[in-house]
């Protein structure tokens, strides 16, 4: 198993304060949903691991901080992605207007060789919310979006409930991979002792 051949994939995680990405990242890492909210400050990362196929790839799922003091620290976190996740909320029609600003920034940052040809990734969080009797940013509308900038995937998702979580990050590290396989950087595969995520979240992949 050690001999294996392990993919490093960094994706990161965009969107207004209070979307829910670090709840998704908790329910698709450790398949945990907690009520109490915490401001993520800065920028803070999970792994995951799972096999595509006949490779063994390792989800580096970086969280940054929604509020805008700390866009700043993007450069350093940007640099190196292989995908970007950009979370709004079906339910707060601000967080779907600024997708805009934090797509056009995480190009500026990351400054990726075919911004055309990056990939990204769109989820509409918090669906199971007063059982979508709230919401405020239709799916075409999202879809729209989508379309206008370069096709990007689109998934409905709930932390929560634990609704198309896996599958979104399936699509994300497909994604990442197909970038990744264009510059064939592979790294040693680490022993199972040290994957915390294998530990904590009982991952079965």
């Amino acid at each position: 198993m050690s001999m294996r051949r392990r993919t490093l994939l960094k994706v990161i995680v965009l969107g207004d304060s209070g979307v829910g990405k670090t709840s998704l990242m908790n329910q698709y890492v450790h398949k945990k949903f907690s009520q109490q909210y915490k401001a993520t400050i800065g920028a803070d990362f999970v792994t995951k691991e799972l096999q595509i196929d006949d490779k063994l790839v390792t989800l580096q799922i970086w969280d940054t901080a929604g509020q805008e003091r700390f866009q700043s620290l993007g450069v350093a976190f940007y640099r190196g992605a292989d995908c970007c996740v950009l979370v709004y909320d079906v339910n707060v029609m601000k967080s779907f207007d600024t997708l805009d600003n934090w797509h056009e920034e995480f190009l500026k940052q990351a400054n990726p060789p075919d911004p055309r040809a990056f990939p990204f990734i769109l989820l509409g969080n918090k669906i199971d919310i007063d059982g979508g009797n709230s919401r405020v940013v239709s799916e075409k509308k999202a879809r729209e979006w989508c379309a206008s900038n370069g096709n990007i995937p689109y998934f409905e998702t709930s932390a929560k409930e634990d609704y198309n979580v896996d599958d979104a990050f399936l699509c994300i590290a497909k994604a990442a991979l197909v970038i990744e396989q264009g510059q064939d950087i592979y790294f040693q595969g680490i022993p199972e002792a040290g994957s915390e995520s294998e530990q904590r979240g009982g991952c079965a992949c």
